[in-house]
């Protein structure tokens, strides 16, 4: 049985890229999903500014359903890493029969709510009266492929961490090429607007869902998707690792939710106009933020599988090759937040009041991304080496950093400079992150070499 990456014996330099690289674009790739509908959506005729600021309302709502998929995927993969590591593959197919199950089950719960709730949601979460329809056009549509995002994404992250990055990055890309393919075939040419949009989304989705199972019942994975040997326990475990990956998408939705809601709050009758601006900026900082997950954390199967298999030397090099690699992305795309925000957001508006506006908030909102970098790879870093309870720790206090931000700012600098929150949170947050970090790596590794069962 041959594997891309021997996650024990490759050389850790070439090993980090060859798992950071493919996870990364396969990130890059999962954030047209959202993006490409806004930009498809901010230029249908008369209505697309109007639509866009209405699903970048249920955006937020949306994406955190993927959180749910991360919750499950990468509270199991790191799992998994550790006992291939130690050799113990039965525990490992269990592992991955579990959370097959537990996706199942959070899909069907997520759906029945989110339907039975959406416009309610919606409502408090900042869609106005204009914008409330578009918004729960695109948000009933997509709820009801909640199955297929959440196994998608959830089930991508066990062909990850056993060595098939690769493939991983195929599964996502076939994905968005196809959304990409039937966005104008529904938007425009059947005219179906917003919902053309979400239906093409979930197609996709569909598609991707169906390759990454597949896969994973083949013969070329060492861990194949199996049923039976459900243990409540287990889950637990499961939860409890992903509970850091989790609380940071899920926040990180929360807190634009929150931002939207102070803007509709605070904007008065620039309300709509700042939250189709708001939607143009989280698109932007999708692109930076999604690939840099990919890199932390689809390397986080290095620092899982070499824990379980006693090699802190190999921990301490991927981590530096880990670090420097995320900073070298992060320094480039706060380049291009520099030098081609316009052009950036001329795919979703050519309306120049929308376009200073956005450019001036995306050169705001970005301020931080270089040192986030660095917050990103501990974190990530800390799951993969199965200590939940510190990223956890780590990603609260940034969130916290930035809500607290977002409800203060507006009272005495206006609701403009609300876009000051994220680079207050980033700074902050790895700030806090560094220290932490210098202060417990050690015992973490001392930990590894003696004690390495989870």
């Amino acid at each position: 049985m041959k594997i891309e990456n021997d996650l024990g014996r490759d050389d850790i330099r070439r090993l980090v890229l060859r798992l950071a690289i493919p996870s990364m674009l396969a990130q890059l790739v999962n954030v047209l999903y959202s993006v490409v509908d806004r930009i498809y959506i901010g230029n249908i005729p008369v209505i697309g500014e109007t639509a866009l600021a209405g699903v970048g309302v249920s955006g937020p709502i949306v994406t955190m359903i993927s959180a749910f998929a991360y919750l499950v995927g990468i509270g199991g993969s790191p799992l998994m890493s550790i006992r291939m590591g130690q050799k113990n593959m039965e525990e490992a197919k269990k592992i991955l029969a579990n959370s097959f199950l537990m996706l199942i089950a959070i899909s069907a719960v997520i759906t029945v709510f989110l339907l039975s709730t959406k416009r309610w949601i919606l409502m408090q979460f900042g869609a106005s009266e204009a914008i409330l329809p578009y918004a729960e056009q695109y948000f009933s549509i997509y709820v009801t492929g909640t199955i297929f995002a959440l196994l998608s994404v959830g089930m991508n992250q066990f062909i990850i961490c056993q060595g098939f990055a690769r493939i991983g990055m195929i599964s996502v890309a076939l994905g968005a090429v196809i959304n990409i393919v039937l966005d104008p075939v529904f938007i425009f040419l059947l005219n179906m607007g917003v919902s053309g949009a979400a239906l093409a989304t979930v197609l996709s989705q569909l598609a991707s869902c169906l390759f990454v199972l597949i896969f994973l019942m083949g013969k070329q994975v060492p861990v194949r998707l199996s049923f039976g040997g459900y243990d409540i326990r287990l889950m637990r475990r499961i939860t409890v690792m992903g509970l850091s990956p989790f609380l940071i998408i899920a926040f990180d939705n929360v807190l634009l939710i929150a931002l939207n809601t102070a803007i509709q709050r605070w904007g008065g009758t620039e309300a709509d106009t700042l939250l189709t601006c708001t939607a143009i900026v989280q698109s932007f900082m999708l692109i930076v933020t999604m690939p840099l997950g990919g890199i932390t954390s689809g390397t986080g199967a290095i620092l899982g599988y070499n824990f379980g298999a006693r090699r802190p030397d190999r921990i301490r090099s991927a981590q530096k090759y880990i670090v420097l690699l995320a900073l070298a992305f992060n320094s480039f795309m706060f380049l291009i937040s520099r030098t081609a925000a316009k052009y950036f957001v001329f795919l979703f508006t050519r309306n120049e009041a929308y376009v200073s506006l956005t450019v001036w908030a995306i050169g705001i909102y970005t301020l931080g991304i270089i040192p986030l970098a660095v917050q990103y790879a501990i974190v990530d870093g800390y799951t993969g080496m199965g200590v939940p309870s510190l990223a956890v720790f780590l990603s609260m206090f940034r969130k916290t950093l930035f809500l607290g931000s977002v409800f203060v700012i507006p009272h005495f600098l206006g609701i403009e400079n609300v876009f000051l929150s994220e680079a207050i949170s980033d700074f902050g947050g790895t700030a806090l992150s560094v220290v932490v970090y210098l202060l417990t790596i050690r015992k973490i590794l001392r930990r590894c070499e003696n004690e390495p069962e989870l």
